[in-house]
């Protein structure tokens, strides 16, 4: 250092280092500056933007890592044990790899529990057991119609007298044309008989075929349906004896007995009338089945509601084909009562909120 204060030309600059102007960022002494220092500073600044960048992005990466490590083990440490899972579909617990999402559910999951004896089986083996519990039915319609065939002359009495002793004054005897038409009578009478007991075990049959893919809520609603088809049965054969086949036969006699003498034979006559009330044995349970669909959530009833008009279509199509009247009441009769069915349940379902 000269006596002036400058530098001497044997010293180092780092000895004493000089002063720097804050906005300048020159080298400066004694109110002096270096023009080359000044390039030097310039050229050096890009070098040291740049290193401090790099310093700066690495650190945030670490930081970043660092928050992210710290942040899954605090997921893992309240996830559960047999759900935490790596990426992939690792699971933690028990060390299987699962395939898609990373996510294995646990066995008591109740998103993904089903029914507790759920099983698939061979399409072979469904259509076996279908048809052994269809034979169930058949054998139970076939005893009941043994049990009934000796009781089946009073059956044949009470049905004629009841119907037609609504229509005629006096009652005539029923005419038989053929020599087998009063067997086949008797049989008629005890298979109908037989059918009305076999409804709702055609249901329970169904119950047991179904029993293992149905929940416990809908294996209730199903035993319940059990009861309830005989009911229905049994109103429907009601209906049809004390309300549809009088009114059919008043109707008639209303544009016969003028030109001739009506004489009712027992073939012809009596199939009508077994025909309709086991016709409407089975119309009745059109309540039963789309309360049971709703029920286990196969529909909805405004599903059904806006379909309407395809039930009622369909309806008149069985009832054209089912009903044998050539003069058309019976048909009209059928398919106004399966709507009013219809349309009943959707109200009650309705009412009811479903």
């Amino acid at each position: 250092m000269t006596g002036d204060g400058r530098p001497g030309p044997g010293r180092d600059a780092t000895e004493d280092p000089p002063a720097t102007d804050g906005d300048s960022g020159r080298y400066r002494a004694d109110g002096g500056s270096s023009e080359e220092t000044d390039g030097d500073a310039e050229r050096a600044d890009p070098v040291d933007g740049d290193a401090n960048e790099d310093i700066d992005a690495n650190e945030d990466i670490d930081a970043n890592e660092d928050i992210d490590a710290a942040g899954g083990e605090a997921d893992d440490e309240h996830l559960p044990a047999d759900a935490a899972a790596s990426d992939g579909g690792t699971n933690v617990a028990d060390g299987e790899a699962g395939a898609g999402s990373g996510y294995a559910p646990a066995d008591d999951d109740p998103l993904f529990d089903g029914p507790e004896s759920d099983q698939e089986m061979p399409l072979a083996e469904h259509i076996e057991e279908m048809i052994n519990r269809l034979g169930i039915v058949a054998v139970a319609m076939a005893l009941v119609a043994v049990v009934v065939l000796p009781f089946s002359d009073q059956f044949i009495n009470v049905i004629w007298n009841g119907i037609l002793g609504r229509v005629q004054e006096d009652v005539a005897r029923p005419h038989v044309y053929q020599p087998l038409a009063l067997l086949l009578a008797r049989l008629k009478v005890a298979s109908l008989a037989g059918f009305v007991i076999a409804l709702p075990v055609f249901v329970y049959e169904t119950y047991l075929f179904m029993r293992p893919g149905l929940y416990r809520h809908e294996r209730r609603y199903y035993l319940a349906a059990v009861p309830t088809s005989l009911v229905l049965a049994v109103i429907g054969v009601g209906f049809a004896f004390f309300l549809v086949l009088p009114a059919i036969f008043i109707y008639f006699v209303s544009y016969t007995d003028v030109a001739a003498n009506v004489a009712f034979g027992l073939t012809e006559t009596f199939n009508l009338m077994l025909l309709m009330m086991g016709f409407f044995a089975a119309v009745f349970q059109i309540p039963l089945l789309i309360m049971l669909a709703v029920m286990m959530n196969l529909t909805s009833r405004e599903w059904l509601a806006r379909r309407r008009l395809y039930f009622w279509g369909g309806f008149l199509g069985v009832a054209l084909l089912f009903s044998p009247d050539p003069t058309g009441m019976a048909p009209i009769i059928v398919a106004v009562t399966m709507v009013t069915l219809f349309e009943g349940t959707l109200l009650i379902l309705r009412w009811a909120k479903r």
